[in-house]
């Protein structure tokens, strides 16, 4: 199987099989040709994904706010933001006392 590394909707094939060594300290380093295809540099942060046998390493963006954009959008298609609220409020009026 060919390991491949992802950048955005790209994907990248490397057809040389890249390993690392885990150290004594569980420790592991990303490939230069890695690193360099996928933009990866000193100090990022990876999402780590395990699967039934494998570890995926994905870039992660650095802010929380940037990676929980977007959760939960499907929800919202074909809504109308505008008449939403506005059901909403009537809802309220009729519940409260009045």
């Amino acid at each position: 199987m060919t390991p491949v590394l992802t950048r955005g909707r790209e994907l990248l094939s490397i057809l040389d099989m890249l390993s690392v060594k885990v150290s004594t300290k569980h420790q592991i380093v990303v490939p230069s040709e890695a690193r360099r295809s996928l933009g990866i540099e000193a100090g990022d942060r990876l999402a780590v994904e395990l699967t039934k046998d494998a570890i995926i390493l994905r870039p992660r963006t650095a802010r929380a706010g940037a990676r929980l954009r977007g959760l939960g959008s499907e929800i919202w298609r074909d809504v109308d933001p505008v008449e939403y609220v506005r059901r909403i409020r009537e809802e309220w009026d009729e519940r409260s006392p009045g």
